[in-house]
This record gives structure tokens, C-alpha cells and sequence, in this order.
């Protein structure tokens, strides 16, 4: 299934929370259901995700994915982790870099401690939320390549979700066509014929802040 929104007059959101009502605009099909789960990619996904939730009724939770960077030549990705313990190796980047076992261990170490600090920053003590059965709605303020959004779709099949929708204010056509053979529904409020950046999108596009995240994932009263 796909939703493609339309660019015709299209001004831009005025912040990622404005993003995130036009998107749960577009989900209330998902309202009121208690197999939905609302994950917001880390940072800039959660203020998108928690308006998202707040709209549909649904649980909200965090969801980091981090990036596995070829020993000696960290910007080129071998990989990445991502929430749940789950990794995406990519085997010929592995393989061309002559990256070893070890060092490749080495790595995943290393990013499996980063990513457990961040989540323990942002969530507290409290677990996360079981994606098990769950339909499971990944949120993030933008897509740019798609890689960080394809990783964690594969994180959450591999956690058991029944069903994964992916849900962004905006996304170039391309991308949104790749994640539609990953994800079961992909929603883009936004998709420019000419990309350039998330923040094109945007009049607000603030770097969002760990306070921001943590007081967006408190419990509600």
C-alpha cells in the first residue's frame, strides 16, 4: 500500500510538530487500535512521532540506529545497529575493505554501548516497548537516502512486528518507491520533485535537543 502526498502549493511546515499532525493526518486509520505502537527515530523523528501518537491514542517510543563505519575509514557504512540489538551487515563493503571479524566485532561493540547509553539517556529505566505483534508505525521528520529508515524496517521485522508502516512529513519520490517493496505502507505528506535536503521542508528545523526527547517520551499523566 502507499500514500504519496502531493507538492502542489506546498509552503512548508512550520515545525516538526506541525509535520506530525499532517502526518497522523494521514493514519487515522490507526486510531484508537491497541496493536498500534508509535516509534519516533532518534532525535529528530520523536517531537514528529509524539504528535503522531498523541493523535492516534497509541504508545510512543524511541528508536535509535546507528551507523557501523569501516575501521580507518569511519563515514563509509559497513552496517549499522539499530534498537533491539539488531545488525544489517553489508557483506561487499566487508568484504572489499578486508575488514576482519575481529575489527568488525570491535565495531558492533563499540556502537552497541553508544546506542544502550543514548537509549538509557532518553528512556530512563523503563524497557522498551515489545514490537512483537505490534503494527509497529516508524516516524521520522524526513527521509533523505532512505538508509537509516531501511534499517530500522528490517530491526522490526527481525523483532516480530505484525505489520510496519513507515510514516515522514518528507521524502524524495525515489526513496519513498524503495521503501515501499520493505515496508507494508509508506506515508509522505511531502514529496518534492526536486530534493535537496530534509530541511527544505521546513521553516523550524531546529537540532533537537536530548532534554526534547527525554520530556516528549515521559509518561503521560
Amino acid at each position: 500500500m502507499r500514500t504519496l502526498g502531493g507538492s502542489r502549493g506546498f509552503r512548508g511546515f512550520r515545525d516538526r510538530r506541525e509535520a506530525g499532525q499532517a502526518v497522523a493526518e494521514q493514519l487515522t486509520a490507526y486510531r484508537g487500535r491497541p496493536d498500534v505502537l508509535v516509534l519516533g527515530l532518534a532525535r529528530g523523528g520523536v517531537p514528529v512521532a509524539a504528535e503522531v501518537a498523541a493523535a492516534l491514542d497509541a504508545p510512543l517510543d524511541v528508536f535509535l540506529v546507528r551507523k557501523l563505519g569501516v575501521p580507518h575509514w569511519p563515514e563509509l557504512a559497513m552496517g549499522a545497529l539499530a534498537s533491539g540489538d539488531a545488525v544489517v551487515l553489508n557483506d561487499a563493503v566487508i568484504a572489499d575493505a578486508r575488514v576482519s571479524d575481529e575489527q568488525l566485532q570491535r565495531v558492533i561493540d563499540r556502537e552497541r554501548t553508544e546506542l544502550h547509553r543514548r537509549e538509557g539517556a532518553y528512556r530512563g529505566n523503563r524497557p522498551p516497548v515489545a514490537v512483537r505483534d505490534k503494527t509497529v508505525l516508524l516516524v521520522d521528520d524526513g527521509i533523505a537516502t532512505g538508509a537509516s529508515m531501511r534499517v530500522a524496517v528490517q530491526a522490526v521485522r527481525a523483532g516480530g512486528a505484525a505489520a510496519v508502516v513507515v510514516a515522514v512529513p518528507v521524502a524524495p519520490p525515489s526513496v519513498f518507491r524503495t521503501l515501499e517493496h520493505e515496508a507494508d505502507v509508506v506515508v509522505a505528506v511531502h514529496t518534492p520533485a526536486t530534493f535537496e535536503a530534509v530541511g527544505q521542508a521546513f521553516v523550524d528545523f531546529h537540532q533537537v535537543s536530548d532534554d526534547e526527547v527525554r520530556a516528549l517520551l515521559a509518561p503521560r499523566s
